[in-house]
């Protein structure tokens, strides 16, 4: 492994990494492949497809792919359907397994084997992985590996995800040549058409005799996941805990991210300054100062804030807490016409509305699926987060409230709020409306037992996502400033000219049309200008707000984008921007993706006409409220 550089090579032998959700599959994942992983979509859907490379001991480089948790071949969700194609070989532009390497929770066999059985049906050489063989252990389960794998007909080998060296006996196995040529079972012919017929009783039944032979067919609670069940889904504690975890983790977000934020800023304004010294006083200079300098590091900023989110996403997603709170929300959803399991995306989309989205995959029923769809982009994701901290920093003082909580982190609580509120309303409107919403909806998910969050997991998901992250800041973002730069500094003010330059330019003039409907929720025309790029990806404002005040303003002045607006904006401008990004559909990749998901053009206009009417409606409230308050 001393090429850090990644390779995938269509070619090579590919091995398909296959297990019910929860049972440690992508820790595993994470364990053969480390570093050389990259995460993209199957072809044709969205659903994330995450692919690695493991190199055996003979230098031979191993395809390892991560397919979606599925409890059956027999699909009832989207994603489960992309397991399904790919093990029958009808995933478009994805060749069939070499080899399935069956994920197994030791400590839930009576569920897991099933799906082992389905999987040797479709023909494909398989091996079992028993996984979390430590906590089977430690609950009095002895799984006999040989008797295992003489019931199964296939090689069983022992890991524990969780653990450093845990996937040793595992890569021992893949590293012998000779595994790959392992007998396939016999193919079953249209294996999937048969939905708790007979070959779900058939399999139900072998597994119970297996379970028998193995001295495995009794039931051995996790007394500690019982414990902390008592507690945790208590009617009314429950609830409490709930919102009172999510009010810590918005505090957090600007007390943690404090310090990292600061030494960012430090480090782009002394770039701009060194730039700017070296470089002589010309377009070119303006270009890589104001456009890419100050544009990219306007928005980099804001990465310990995100990070900070999405690590707590991960820890409650490693832990097995969320499918908890899907059950403690499920009362509250139903009172709106959703289920349950319509909170995970929509937790999913506090980071992003797009895997937010992607997730309603998961959700059975259609029109649960389609709300929660069109309600995904009213929840406060990472990318509002730059525009949030801009002007709550700005207008807001850092003051403690009872000596306890941030008064910054309380206003950002409000706001996440007053998503979550929009988003029941509207959900509700629809409930009220629509004579499915009024239909009953029970709701059947597993609640997986506590465990403790990888280290080594949750690191990686931050990786990826400052990856991510970065790439859009190098990307669209970049593009986006570059060609406002462009549109803010030509064509040039003509001579004798009293204001600034760019309000001669074609963004000035773009700015001051933009104004006048845009007055009566308070808006100038600087901020007219940064929503129109912003509608590409709204941290794309921020990079947008620096850039024109950059050419407008003198190069000290606009160092500091944050004391800048606090004297030229209003505070009842500032809170209308606020509430305009609470509701405003500033994401187009968000509204393709509702476009790709649904299948049709309705739902996504549907989602931008209302979104628009809403932002503007609660701006517009606000500006006047705050107006005649202030």
């Amino acid at each position: 492994m001393r090429d850090e550089k990644i390779h995938f090579h269509p070619s090579g032998p590919l091995i398909a990494l296959v297990g019910n959700p929860n049972c440690g599959k992508t820790a595993l994942f994470n364990r053969l492949t480390g570093s050389f992983q990259k995460v993209a979509n199957y072809a044709g859907v969205t659903v994330e497809r995450k692919e690695g490379r493991l190199i055996t001991s003979l230098h031979i480089a191993l395809r390892i792919l991560d397919l979606p948790g599925t409890y059956s071949l027999y699909p009832r969700s989207l994603d489960e359907r992309v397991t399904c194609d790919v093990l029958a070989g009808r995933a478009q532009g994805e060749r069939r397994p070499d080899l399935a390497v069956c994920v197994v929770d030791a400590t839930n066999l009576r569920r897991s084997l099933r799906l082992v059985l389905a999987v040797q049906r479709q023909g494909l050489p398989c091996i079992v992985a028993l996984n979390m063989s430590d906590e089977a252990r430690l609950r009095g389960i002895h799984i006999d590996e040989q008797a295992l794998s003489v019931e199964l007909g296939i090689p069983v080998v022992s890991t524990v995800a969780t653990a450093v060296g845990g996937e040793s006996a595992l890569r021992k196995m893949l590293d012998d040549p000779a595994i790959l040529q392992l007998k396939a079972g016999p193919a079953a012919v249209n294996d999937t058409a048969d939905p708790g017929g007979q070959q779900t009783h058939t399999d139900h039944e072998r597994v119970q005799a297996i379970l028998r032979k193995l001295k495995l067919d009794h039931l051995v609670p996790d007394l500690k996941t019982e414990r902390l069940d008592r507690f945790l889904l208590h009617p009314v504690f429950g609830p409490v805990a709930l919102v009172v975890l999510l009010f810590m983790i918005f505090q957090a977000m600007f007390s943690w991210a404090q310090v990292p934020m600061d030494f960012i800023k430090d480090m782009s304004d002394h770039l701009a300054v060194l730039v700017a010294d070296l470089l002589p006083d010309n377009w070119m200079r303006s270009l890589i100062v104001d456009g890419v300098i100050k544009g990219a590091g306007s928005v980099v900023v804001f990465l310990p804030q995100i990070l900070i989110l999405f690590a707590f996403i991960l820890i409650l997603e490693e832990s097995g807490y969320l499918p908890r709170a899907a059950y403690l929300l499920d009362r509250l959803m139903g009172s709106v016409g959703l289920s349950g399991r319509s909170f995970i995306p929509l937790l999913s989309s506090f980071a992003c509305a797009i895997p937010g989205i992607i997730a309603t995959r998961t959700i059975p029923n259609q029109r649960d699926r389609w709300v929660t769809m069109l309600i995904a982009p009213l929840m406060t994701c990472s990318a509002r987060l730059p525009v949030y901290a801009l002007l709550i920093s700005a207008f807001i003082p850092q003051t403690k409230i009872w000596g306890l909580f941030e008064l910054q982190g309380l206003i950002i609580f409000i706001l996440y709020f007053a998503g979550i509120l929009g988003a029941m309303g509207v959900a509700w409107v629809l409930k009220r409306f629509t004579a499915s919403g009024r239909q009953i909806r029970p709701l059947m998910m597993e609640l997986p037992p506590y465990r403790l969050p990888v280290v080594r997991n949750i690191l990686i998901g931050l990786w990826q996502r400052t990856q991510l992250f970065m790439s859009r800041v190098g990307g669209v973002i970049m593009v986006l400033t570059l060609a406002l730069w462009f549109l803010a500094s030509f064509p040039s003010a003509p001579a004798g000219a009293a204001g600034s330059p760019i309000e001669y330019s074609i963004a000035g003039m773009i700015g001051h049309a933009l104004a006048v409907v845009l007055a009566p929720i308070g808006f100038n025309w600087q901020i007219a200008i940064a929503l129109v790029p912003g509608l590409a990806a709204r941290e794309v404002a921020i990079s947008s707000l620096g850039t024109v005040y950059a050419l407008s303003t003198t190069t000290e002045v606009a160092q500091s984008l944050g004391p800048l607006i606090a004297q030229q904006w209003s505070l009842p401008t500032a809170l209308s921007l606020l509430a305009w990004y609470v509701f405003a559909p500033q994401c187009l990749s968000t509204i393709a993706t509702i476009r790709r998901e649904s299948g049709s053009w309705q739902l996504p206009l549907l989602v931008l006409v209302y979104l628009f009417a809403l932002a503007y409606l609660a701006s517009f409230i606000t500006f006047r409220v705050a107006t005649a308050l202030l």
